[in-house]
């Protein structure tokens, strides 16, 4: 039997991150849990005090020279990390043009540029000991990206997986794994009402728009939405694992996560396709006159 792996897992106060943590915490291998205020993942309502948990606070908008003391805690706690789950993230709700170039760097640098610091600090030990596995966890939204008032949070989603394609192809020398997790619709507690999502802004032409945006989240969605996180979890730490219906099954780089992740994927990269079809006879004639003759 295998050791047993040692997770570090981002956003665990809630969510998708809590039951990772737990559903890791059922195959006997041991978490460092983190969010940014500490006191959110104390309670025993939220974790059971276990020789196999350690808990840490880190906001991924710290600077690399504070993000690195809370590493090294945890590889204090088993000697190494296995396995990264970049799982902390949030959502700003703006329609375009209400925001400026500021707001978008106040996503990104959570969504994309706090994922980025901590992986690098993480990639170290995995580098030296040639294995170790990344999970970025993204969204279908990345791939719903003409939804309303979700530019801010879609861009800085698309952005982390584009990086983490690359990565994937410059750690692989290393047997260093990428998974990028593209999870459907969560149902988990306070995913629309711990804060507003009519989206920000002052443009009274855009009145409309915002209150049906505000009125599809808090009434059409919220509490309905298609995907249990427990099951989300388990596939993942299957996948990580190699066990379950995942066992024998090739390493994929990306893993869409439930119907309407599967379809938000499908859907996009179809429309593509359609594209690139349809205008090939006009796309495929850029060529310099020198290099068509040398064919």
């Amino acid at each position: 039997m295998p050791p047993p792996l040692v997770w570090l897992i981002t956003g665990t106060s809630s969510g998708l991150g809590k039951r990772l943590v737990k559903s890791v915490l059922d195959r006997g291998d041991y978490v460092i849990a983190t969010a940014r205020h500490l006191s959110k993942i104390q309670s025993s309502d939220i974790f059971s005090p276990s020789e196999h948990l350690k808990l840490l606070e880190l906001d991924l908008s710290w600077d690399s020279s504070r993000m690195q003391r809370v590493v090294e805690d945890a590889i204090g706690f088993q000697g190494r990390i296995d396995v990264l789950v970049n799982n902390a993230g949030w959502a700003l709700k703006y329609l375009v043009e209400d925001c400026g170039v500021e707001e978008f760097k106040e996503q990104f640098e959570c969504n994309f540029f706090g994922v980025v610091r901590l992986t690098n600090l993480v990639l170290s030990g995995m580098r030296q000991r040639r294995q170790g596995c990344v999970v970025m966890v993204g969204s279908r939204s990345s791939w719903l990206s003409e939804l309303p008032a979700t530019a801010l949070y879609t861009s800085s989603k698309a952005a982390l997986r584009v990086y983490s394609e690359t990565l994937a192809s410059e750690v692989a020398r290393f047997s260093v794994k990428v998974l990028i997790v593209e999870p459907g619709a969560l149902r988990t507690e306070g995913i629309v009402s711990a804060r507003p999502y009519i989206p920000l802004g002052n443009i009274p032409e855009y009145q409309d728009l915002r209150e049906r945006v505000d009125t599809y989240y808090r009434i059409d969605v919220d509490g309905k939405q298609r995907n249990d996180p427990a099951k989300v979890a388990k596939v993942i730490v299957d996948v990580v694992k190699g066990e379950g219906a995942a066992g024998g099954r090739p390493w994929p780089l990306y893993l869409p996560l439930g119907v309407d992740g599967v379809e938000a994927m499908k859907n996009k990269c179809e429309r593509l396709l359609e594209t690139i079809e349809e205008w090939k006879d006009v796309s495929g004639y850029t060529d310099h006159d020198d290099y068509r003759n040398n064919i």
